[in-house]
């Protein structure tokens, strides 16, 4: 298992877990904001414009006008930049923050967001602008560190929401015993991708993960 770097581990060492109460990891991007609409607007205002042919970024933003394919470079650079501009003004999922409110009183709740460690406060002002003021850890690369850290601060039941399949896969091989969730919010998007091979349930809606959770929880 790849270590925690420091800037991660500091951040999952300051979060206070109740020991063996269930644990709710969920991420942020198409889970809880609508990542992909937020960055299709950026995009066009930058003069670029989303060919949703597959579910990626590189290889799909292209010039308006040209319709030139983006480089791997300067797609990086829009993102980082979009990160740095919009993080903190993403509309919310539809009824994330009512599940969330409602799974709060059965189980801890953490935020697993990947995102530049610069933008982890305007996340955190988002989150609870929108009603989910939950801790965060800001995350980079593979999630299974982290979660697994996490999981065994809480000593409980895990679930993990996230719309990435090597997100995914990752956490299913550092905590085996998690239920994992994909979870994808823009139905375009979903469209594009059936359920992660890692995952046990495949839902994109809040009210189908809080029914499903509000089952579990109330078993354990």
């Amino acid at each position: 298992m790849i270590p925690l770097v420091p800037e991660i581990k500091a951040q999952v060492d300051a979060i206070q877990l109740q020991e063996g109460r269930p644990l709710i990891l969920c991420d942020a991007d198409e889970v809880l904001f609508k990542f992909l609409e937020g960055l299709e607007h950026y995009l066009e205002n930058e003069g670029y414009w989303l060919d949703m042919t597959s579910f990626r970024l590189t290889g799909n933003v292209k010039e308006k006008g040209t319709d030139e394919v983006v480089d791997g470079m300067r797609v990086k650079e829009l993102l980082d930049s979009f990160f740095q501009h919009r993080t903190e003004h993403l509309e919310p999922v539809e009824g994330a923050a009512a599940a969330l409110e409602s799974l709060s009183n059965h189980a801890q709740i953490v935020i697993l967001s990947n995102l530049p460690l610069a933008q982890r406060q305007d996340r955190e002002r988002a989150l609870a602008e929108h009603g989910m003021p939950y801790p965060l850890v800001a995350n980079q690369g593979i999630k299974g560190p982290p979660a697994k850290a996490l999981a065994e601060a809480a000593g409980g039941p895990v679930t993990f929401l996230d719309d990435l399949p090597p997100n995914l896969q990752s956490v299913r091989e550092a905590v085996p015993h998690a239920t994992l969730i994909h979870f994808i919010a823009d139905p375009r998007l979903a469209r594009l991708i059936g359920k992660a091979e890692a995952s046990d349930h495949r839902l994109d809606t809040w009210p189908e993960v809080h029914d499903l959770l509000s089952r579990q929880l109330n078993q354990t």
